[in-house]
């Protein structure tokens, strides 16, 4: 055989290499996969669904500035130009100390309440060497009130300020459109408007992410409780929002019938009917900032 013949063998044997897929790379792609880990991200774009807490976490060493605005009941009619003459907000801090941990500070302006959590992440959904089907996220906060007076003929002290909650969040991210979750609930206030109200209060919330292109998503969520507004399923907290990824930030335009931005407000105190048009437009910003990088 000459040589150009060898030549031309040559060739066709590097172009079935380059051009067709070998059966053995099959193998041990899946072998690849099998001994790496793949862990669900994005399954929200913020440790907040709109209302509550999201199984999603920071990255180590970033800093999340979170601003949340909500405006009047839109049944307020022109005159109020549908809630727009009104507004309550909530600022905050969180920083995510490692994957697995991030803590959160705010203030609010309904009640004057300041507020704090601490997350943890004790399960994260994965594939490939460990399958794990769901992640499963611990929370715990307290808030504030900073009224001056916060219960009417009721001498102030600072523990009777003080409400918090402990939360068990629990989510999947069915695919890269689809996320949903289920978070139990426990509020105790230490001290409560009326005798008949409870100082404890349970509620499950349901939370979801549907994502309709690259930087817009369908997110909503909301909470059965057992508060004295349990029997009336018009002023169960119920959230609806569109989340807008824009670079750095997450805009998100919501509706909601709650007035309050913690959870201690937003289960505890009446919300409006959604019926009646007692909802509220508003929004919620947040900013990442790298404040550390993780050291190779």
């Amino acid at each position: 055989m000459s040589l150009k013949y060898l030549y031309i063998l040559a060739f066709l044997f590097l172009s079935t290499g380059l051009f067709a897929q070998d059966p053995a790379d099959d193998l041990l792609s899946g072998f690849e996969n099998k001994a790496t880990r793949d862990y669900a991200t994005n399954a929200f774009k913020s440790p907040r669904v709109i209302n509550g807490n999201s199984m999603e976490m920071l990255p180590f060493g970033v800093l999340d500035f979170r601003i949340l605005h909500r405006f009047g009941e839109i049944s307020g009619g022109g005159y109020e130009l549908f809630g727009l003459d009104q507004a309550s907000m909530r600022m905050g801090l969180d920083y995510g100390f490692n994957k697995n941990l991030m803590a959160g500070i705010g203030r609010s302006t309904f009640h004057k309440e300041v507020d704090g959590f601490v997350k943890y992440r004790i399960l994260w959904q994965s594939k490939g060497k460990v399958n794990i089907p769901i992640s499963l996220i611990w929370a715990s906060g307290m808030m504030v009130n900073g009224l001056k007076e916060p219960v009417q003929n009721v001498e102030t002290t600072f523990s009777r300020r003080i409400s918090y909650y402990h939360q068990l969040i629990i989510g999947r991210k069915f695919s890269d459109r689809f996320s949903l979750q289920v978070s139990p609930i426990l509020v105790h206030q230490n001290i409560t408007q009326s005798i008949v109200d409870p100082n404890d209060v349970f509620a499950v919330g349901i939370g979801g992410r549907w994502k309709f292109t690259k930087r817009v998503a369908l997110t909503w969520d909301g909470y059965i409780t057992t508060n004295k507004f349990a029997n009336d399923l018009k002023r169960i907290p119920l959230s609806l929002g569109v989340d807008i990824e824009t670079g750095g930030h997450v805009f998100q335009l919501h509706i909601s019938n709650s007035t309050g931005m913690n959870e201690r407000a937003f289960l505890l105190d009446q919300n409006g009917d959604w019926t009646a048009g007692n909802i509220r437009l508003g929004f919620n910003i947040s900013r990442w900032f790298q404040i550390q990088n993780r050291k190779i």
